[in-house]
């Protein structure tokens, strides 16, 4: 019998890979492309959306080839995507109607203003489950609609379409199948997020014609089959890269946790089929929905800027040639001699929600050296960790025992033992790395048969690496009050105009 596949299309901020994975989990093989970041204007992100189709074309075929497979092996195609990115296309012809807006953006930051005050706010915020933030795909579909001539007009004719970037690739990929899964769509503040479906009065209150929304469907299901990159071949899943993270983390269960830690960090506690308001500046999200089955539900802390600041030590202030270089050079010293760094470059995210926030380093004094500036950088991944937590614990009632993580930082040694330092927990890293495309391989895996259950997910699940929390207790507080009293100093930065 022929050895068959699954193959994950984990569509991320900077960059696309194809991996190929067998049936233990195991990366097979990868292919990635980078694609360009544009940045016209202060808070502006951008991507070109048919540059990134483009690339899966391009991923697709080269993966299975480096793995020396047919699509005849492919059982499945599974996707996880950069969340909350808003693409916009032409029906008829395909093409995207301007760049994509990423997630990063804050464009829209008066118009969410103006909308708080808007009758209706309050009932489209507990109908989602979101606050009202730059950060959704709601509010930049209504300025997209607003600041492209003649754009409402023709949506509203129904000649144009709106996705996210797994619907976007599913439409290429198939051919024309416009629809998106549960957990994205919970992403757009257009959902309700108990029935999982469209909302008729948060799309009057965006102004959103439900003519351009694709259908909703499970997370785990046979989409449909590919056409274009992988032919022939059932698309099975489709996850929001962070449940796709969960997923990979086999965090099935109630009360189970994961961080990963890429360009921003997000944390994920399940909570089951039970949906958890938060009262904590936490979101209630899908976690994944099994085809037939009841959706489970997660609380999520979400944190803008972790890797990217990073990214921007090394681009922009040049203290670093490598990312990894971080580490070595923030071990060159003992602490952060007093200095603190909160990125708030896009606002602050989780639990703060204040789009107006902009970043701040305190504590400079002539001591200062690259050295404590490269600790401060790594720590301010950390401390932002610790707020999501204790609101995560304040609000579900439960205390997080261990916490597992994934993602390019964990590869930095002094940030993960300074995460559990701060959190007092140990942080747990799994042999499997690539947790977003092995989750979105074994969801799409899962829904074909490929895998029968969860619990075969769990057994291929393998501790690698384990930092147990090492801190003075009485130190760990001084610090966290410092960063506490940094934070406050980013508020109220950017004045309504």
């Amino acid at each position: 019998m022929t050895e068959r596949y699954v193959v994950a299309i984990d569509q991320g901020t900077t960059s696309t890979r194809c991996i190929v994975f067998d049936r233990s989990g195991q990366l097979v093989s990868l292919a990635q492309q980078e694609h360009k970041q544009y940045f016209p204007r202060p808070g502006w992100v951008e991507h070109d959306a048919a540059e990134i189709w483009r690339n899966v074309e391009r991923l697709g075929p080269l993966a299975l080839s480096r793995a020396g497979i047919t699509t005849e092996q492919v059982a499945a195609v599974g996707i996880a995507n950069q969340r909350e990115t808003t693409v916009l296309w032409d029906r008829r012809t395909g093409a995207p109607v301007g760049r994509a807006i990423v997630w990063q953006d804050t464009r829209t930051d008066a118009l969410v203003n103006s909308m708080l005050a808007a009758p209706g706010a309050d009932e489209v915020q507990e109908r989602c489950g979101l606050p009202l933030a730059t950060y959704f795909s709601g509010p930049r579909m209504s300025w997209m609609l607003d600041h492209t001539p003649g754009l409402r007009e023709r949506a509203e004719r129904g000649e144009v379409l709106f996705g996210t970037m797994e619907t976007w690739l599913i439409w290429n990929l198939t051919g024309g199948l416009h629809v998106t899964d549960v957990t994205n769509a919970s992403r757009t503040m257009l959902l309700d997020v108990r029935s999982l479906r469209w909302s008729p009065q948060a799309c009057e209150f965006f102004g959103i014609p439900p003519a351009m929304l694709p259908e909703v469907r499970a997370s785990v299901a046979v989409f449909g089959n590919a056409a274009a990159a992988f032919p022939g071949v059932r698309i099975g899943a489709a996850l929001g890269d962070q449940q796709a993270a969960l997923f990979g983390q086999t965090c099935f269960t109630p009360g189970e946790a994961k961080c990963t830690y890429g360009t921003g960090s997000f944390l994920l506690l399940n909570t089951g089929t039970e949906l958890v308001r938060s009262t904590h500046g936490l979101l209630s999200t899908v976690a994944y929905q099994l085809a037939g089955e009841p959706a489970q539900y997660a609380l999520e802390g979400s944190i803008a800027i972790t890797g990217s600041l990073v990214q921007w030590f090394r681009d922009q202030l040049e203290l670093i040639a490598s990312a990894p270089e971080i580490e070595t050079l923030a071990r060159t010293v003992n602490d952060n001699g007093g200095c603190y760094i909160v990125p708030a470059f896009s606002g602050l995210y989780a639990p703060h929600w204040r789009s107006e926030a902009r970043g701040v380093i305190v504590g400079l004094t002539s001591y200062i050296t690259k050295g404590h500036l490269a600790r401060a950088v790594l720590e301010a991944t950390a401390w932002q960790t610790r707020e999501v937590v204790d609101a995560m614990n304040a609000n579900s009632g439960l205390t997080l025992k261990t916490l597992k993580v994934d993602g390019g930082m964990t590869a930095d040694n002094l940030l993960m033992q300074f995460i559990a330092d701060v959190l007092d927990v140990p942080v747990v890293r799994p042999l499997a790395s690539e947790t977003v495309s092995l989750g979105a391989a074994y969801a799409a895996g899962l829904a074909v048969g490929y895998w029968p259950d969860l619990e075969d997910l769990r057994r291929n699940w393998h501790r690698a690496a384990q930092w147990m929390p090492a801190m003075d207790p009485v130190l760990r507080d001084r610090e966290y009050d410092n960063w506490r009293r940094a934070v406050e100093r980013t508020f109220d930065w950017i004045k309504p105009a």
